[in-house]
């Protein structure tokens, strides 16, 4: 039995949006000149700024997803 078939059918628009739901990135930022975290979407849409690395981490997990860091 195939199981990879269906996924070879998904579109482009699909695939681009695969994950969105279970990831938020975590990028060190410059933020009225103090360095802090933003925490963004999988499709880019900045959520929050937070003054700590593990701190965004934290706050990522809370709501149920994975953090994923930006260099």
């Amino acid at each position: 039995m195939d199981s990879i078939g269906p996924i070879r059918h998904i579109s482009a628009h699909e695939f681009a949006a695969f994950g969105m739901q279970h990831l938020a990135f975590v990028k060190q930022i410059l933020a009225e000149g103090v360095s802090s975290y933003a925490i963004h979407a999988a499709d880019g849409t900045q959520i929050a700024i937070l003054p700590d690395r593990d701190i965004a981490f934290a706050t990522v997990r809370q709501h149920d997803l994975e953090p994923v860091s930006v260099h």
